[in-house]
């Protein structure tokens, strides 16, 4: 199923994703702030796992990454944030982002 993302200035939103062609990756490279998702560790058919968005967090290459949609099959959420690279995040409920 197609999924949309957006692209508004330096700001990328992806959710509901599970794979992004490399000429989309390409049109993402160089935002300053990403949400993308990462639902849990193990595979999914819809949704990327934490490895997967690590991976393409690791080729966009943003200043900032915030992990949405993710589920209470990942982890604690403190626990889960002391694994992750330090410009990555995870998203919460009533989280505001300033740009």
């Amino acid at each position: 199923m197609p999924i949309l993302g957006f692209r508004i200035d330096d700001f990328t939103y992806l959710t509901d994703v599970k794979t992004i062609t490399e000429e989309e990756i390409e049109k993402i490279k160089g935002t300053k702030v990403l949400v993308l998702n990462a639902l849990r560790n193990e595979e999914h058919h819809s949704h990327l796992t934490l490895s997967e968005a690590l991976a393409i967090i690791e080729k966009i290459k943003p200043e900032k990454t915030y992990l949405t949609h993710i589920s209470h099959l990942l982890g604690f959420h403190d626990e889960v944030e002391k694994t992750l690279p330090k410009n990555v995040f995870l998203a919460y409920d009533t989280l505001k982002i300033t740009l």
